[in-house]
């Protein structure tokens, strides 16, 4: 959903993007990083390897949490979200970060507000919290108080700016609504910790409850991975979604 303020510049969104902006990443990376143990620098010759012969090997490290040979591929994403989903995204210290600075560039008006398809009911007891739909009602508030938070917010950004006020300074009025973007690189191992986490997928054998707005995140990086590294995103679901 993309709303904008008639009386300003102003637009609302409830989405992420996530963008695959290049990967060096496959199954036969594991499947040649792994035979380093048993061929040694013949295993070389198993870079361009056809990884389907080697299924029984992928799923024996995924099962018995061999990790290493995971970690030899890299996945860049361009990633434009939230300034509250990069606090969580963040706390994952197993990937780099490049986000676009608000100390050298103007942020733009953007914002989120979520969708009415998002439920915002609290209930149970922390770290197994269910939630549930609003009302009608409930929705307009959140609509209504995040959109005037936001245009208010942003209008003394504006003024700050506009008064000689260095961006580093005004950009601290401004809520963690606000969309920021970001590159994030990581590897195949890094990116199954944070699937394990910030995923909630029947079957995992650690049940993880993560907010939804950093799961929608996940949820395309998970498509990607699967796209890039079938074999290894199979092993990494039937084992229970535990990273190795």
């Amino acid at each position: 959903m993309v709303a904008e303020n008639s009386s300003s510049e102003i637009s609302f969104r409830s989405d992420v993007t996530v963008e695959l902006v290049r990967a060096s990443a496959s199954d036969a990376d594991v499947v040649f990083a792994a035979r380093v143990s048993t061929v040694g620098e013949q295993s070389l010759e198993d870079v361009n390897s056809d990884a389907d012969r080697a299924v029984g090997l992928i799923n024996y490290l995924m099962r018995d949490r061999h990790g290493s040979p995971f970690e030899h591929n890299s996945m860049t994403f361009f990633v434009r979200a939230p300034i509250f989903v990069w606090r969580e995204h963040m706390r994952h210290r197993i990937a780099s970060y490049n986000e676009e600075s608000g100390r050298y560039r103007e942020l733009l008006p953007i914002f989120y507000v979520p969708s009415h398809e998002r439920p915002i009911i609290q209930s149970g007891k922390p770290g197994a919290y269910e939630f549930h739909k609003g009302s009608a009602e409930q929705y307009e508030l959140i609509d209504v108080s995040i959109k005037q938070s936001c245009i208010s917010a942003y209008a003394e950004y504006q003024r700050m700016l506009q008064a000689g006020v260095a961006r580093e300074v005004a950009r601290m009025v401004l809520p963690v609504t606000i969309y920021s973007s970001a590159y994030v690189t990581m590897n195949a191992r890094s990116l199954m910790n944070f699937l394990s986490l910030r995923r909630k997928v029947d079957g995992s054998h650690f049940p993880s409850f993560p907010q939804r707005e950093i799961e929608m995140v996940a949820e395309i990086y998970e498509d990607h991975f699967a796209q890039l590294m079938p074999l290894t995103h199979a092993a990494f679901e039937s084992h229970g979604r535990v990273a190795p």
